[in-house]
């Protein structure tokens, strides 16, 4: 590894090199660099958190058009010095923005090695922690003992306000003039730029298509108004009273804390413990089923490292990503999120009936193998290169109801006879819809300006649920084709 008189020489070029004054969009004017502590009104640039990287692993193949390399810029030379200056520190990558927000890019070839590769290392001191039970402990310490935040923190569901309590903590962090996060929150979306459905308006959640959704996010939202309400009213001291004058603000600072909070057990001293983290710069890195980077705690100098994987090769302009809720379907990853994907190898479709294909017969039509909680497509046996199999495929395999190994063996006549009902539930769900996947592409493209918006995510989410059930009744086909005849 080089030396650190050489990485600081390094790192000072590069900030020199960076064009100044950047502005998140092509074209568009720079936006003015401001407090966020002081002035939340202006424009803040997008975070992309809600993009799904797609990989050209053949299991999990896109239809999606890949993102255009000439729409990335380098990032605001801030964005690098506010964290240089506190001794984050990064190798082989550099940030960018596109019209989408930021992302993690190698900036040179990483040859795969026998060991993970330490790419990113952001100190404890920058972060935002609180341990996940009681009693709440927050390392660094930065709030001076007898606070009231420590009141409104004590009120919160020891269960289920994870997220109420992250946010008390970064509006602090706002509050405070010697705090990190009152520079790197220049970087953070705005309430018109987050996709969480925190954020949604009443006909955004309409736009989902989905009422028990659309029901989870509305209790949310009241969940977190309700809290904003107790502990926000007039007779609140003011040290309290001007971190969320407006419930706005602490819906937006909750919806920060959901999208950005990374779990984590961590050791500090002696001291092992779970904690949410809200870490900067590792919150730019975007998600993918297939990720090449993972997170690791190194306790002797209290540092989140960023790592690619070992074994893995990474090609220059490749982007880094990591996976951010493993074994998730898609209404799980729009409520926490605001994102969903077409691909989604875990994704569901709640069937009614009671009809089953033959686990070995159907896998058997896309080369896939495995047990029900770990099928994966045994591309090395494949004669005709199939490339039809991809995430949703594979989510196909594991939410049909199937025949067990136990069972006798498949029937042609009542194989035939159950993948007809099953594509018969699915057509029944797509005409449920009041749009098709068409027309859900139609206002996408009409609207080009609202699609990081709330409302842009809810028809994205809506459309790739009838892009699953298509890909269900076209996978049911092949197998009656293969299969049965």
């Amino acid at each position: 590894m080089a030396s650190s008189s050489f990485l600081l020489h390094q790192l000072a070029n590069t900030f020199v090199s960076k064009p100044q004054g950047f502005c998140s969009g092509i074209g568009s004017a720079p936006k003015p660099r401001f407090n966020l502590g002081r002035d939340r009104e202006n424009g803040l640039r997008p975070i992309r958190v809600a993009t799904v990287e797609t990989e050209t692993f053949p299991l999990f193949q896109s239809t999606a058009a890949e993102e255009s390399s000439s729409e990335l810029e380098p990032a605001d030379p801030d964005f690098y010095k506010i964290g240089f200056v506190r001794s984050v520190r990064a190798y082989g990558v550099e940030f960018k923005e596109s019209p989408e927000g930021f992302g993690v890019y190698a900036s040179k070839d990483i040859e795969p090695r026998r060991r993970a590769r330490v790419v990113m290392e952001i100190p404890l001191e920058l972060m935002i922690t609180i341990r996940q039970k009681s009693p709440w402990m927050f390392f660094p310490d930065f709030v001076p003992i007898g606070h009231p935040i420590f009141d409104v923190i004590n009120s919160t569901d020891p269960e289920t306000d994870w997220d109420l309590r992250l946010a008390c903590l970064l509006l602090y962090a706002f509050d405070r003039e010697d705090n990190f996060w009152q520079l790197y929150g220049d970087f953070l979306p705005a309430a018109d730029e987050c996709t969480s459905l925190l954020l949604a308006k009443e006909e955004d959640l309409v736009e989902l298509q989905d009422p028990d959704l659309a029901s989870t996010m509305r209790q949310q939202q009241q969940r977190v108004l309700e809290f904003w309400e107790r502990n926000w009213h007039s007779g609140v001291p003011l040290k309290i009273k001007r971190l969320a004058r407006e419930p706005e603000r602490f819906i937006w600072a909750t919806s920060i804390a959901q999208t950005r909070c990374i779990g984590m057990q961590t050791r500090i001293g002696a001291l092992i413990q779970d904690s949410n983290m809200l870490i900067p710069y590792a919150d730019m890195l975007n998600h993918s089923f297939q990720p090449n980077c993972f997170l690791h705690w190194r306790a002797k100098d209290r540092m989140l490292e960023v790592m690619t994987n070992a074994g893995q090769g990474i090609k220059k302009g490749e982007e880094m990503t990591i996976d951010y809720m493993p074994g998730q379907n898609n209404n799980m990853l729009m409520q926490r999120y605001g994102f969903s994907s077409p691909v989604n190898p875990w994704d569901a479709i709640q069937f009614s009936g009671d009809s089953r294909i033959h686990l070995d017969s159907f896998l058997s039509v896309f080369n896939i193998s495995g047990l029900p909680e770990e099928y994966y497509h045994a591309s090395q046996f494949s004669e005709d290169g199939d490339s039809f199999v991809d995430g949703a495929v594979i989510a196909a395999a594991r939410t049909l109801p199937t025949w067990s190994d136990t069972d006798v063996p498949a029937i042609p006549s009542a194989e035939r006879k159950a993948a007809r009902e099953l594509q018969d539930e699915c057509q029944k769900m797509l005409a449920e819809f009041p749009t098709t996947s068409e027309q859900d592409q139609k206002l996408l493209a009409d609207s080009l300006s609202e699609a990081r918006t709330t409302f842009g995510t809810a028809i994205k989410y809506r459309m790739h649920r009838k892009m699953f059930a298509r890909k269900i009744i076209k996978a049911l086909d092949i197998y009656q084709e293969r299969i049965l005849f």
